[in-house]
């Protein structure tokens, strides 16, 4: 598989389309180990398939837009078998391959992420019952593992603009520095947090929104 399989356009940026704060990047991380407890079910149950999830994440992207992260996910998803025009449409938000059953979950995911990662109750309510309650929990992690895989990556793909001579127009070294250095900090509090968290949360409990 090679670099040209993936139009350059779908992986480059020149200014951001969604900037998140330390406080967005906290919180991403404190929510980690509920999404990862909700893939490992997944792995051992398969109630929601690999390449459901990862049109579901590449949605994600789409919003917030993380030129290292859709490089990543591009590759991860030609690996699964999705197509390279597939993956362009779901990076580019225009919906035309979009499969009629995975319809409602796509636009959950664009919810997601349009809110940056306060989805509206009611809306998840109706993933549960279109989806099932296992399945809409398997969705919400892995759209939270991207969501937060974007905070961090969307200044390192500033950063790494920057290095190559092209800086995004509205960026300046301090964010993208002080959001990497603020993640290495933050790290082990906010999983601390969030194990502790999961650790006294009712097991069927509604996820965390």
């Amino acid at each position: 598989m090679s670099d040209e399989t993936i139009p350059p356009d779908m992986i480059r940026r020149e200014a951001y389309k969604r900037k998140f704060s330390v406080r967005d990047l906290y919180r991403g991380i404190l929510l980690v180990p509920e999404a990862v407890s909700g893939l490992k079910f997944n792995r051992k149950n398969m109630v929601v398939s690999p390449e459901f999830l990862e049109r579901m994440q590449l949605a994600v992207n789409e919003v917030n837009g993380c030129a290292v992260c859709s490089y990543a996910h591009a590759h991860m998803a030609l690996k699964q078998g999705i197509s390279s025009e597939e993956i362009y449409s779901l990076l580019n938000g225009d919906g035309a391959l979009i499969r009629p059953e995975e319809g409602k979950a796509i636009m959950f995911a664009q919810h997601f992420a349009d809110t940056g990662g306060y989805p509206d109750s009611e809306t998840y309510r109706m993933i549960e019952e279109s989806y099932g309650t296992n399945e809409a929990r398997v969705m919400l992690s892995a759209i939270r593992m991207m969501q937060v895989g974007n905070i961090y990556g969307i200044p390192f793909s500033a950063f790494v603009s920057r290095l190559k001579g092209h800086p995004y127009r509205d960026s300046s070294l301090l964010y993208e520095l002080g959001m990497q250095i603020m993640s290495a900090v933050l790290l082990p509090f906010a999983l601390l947090h969030g194990f502790g968290r999961l650790l006294i949360k009712p097991r069927h409990s509604l996820p965390t929104l």
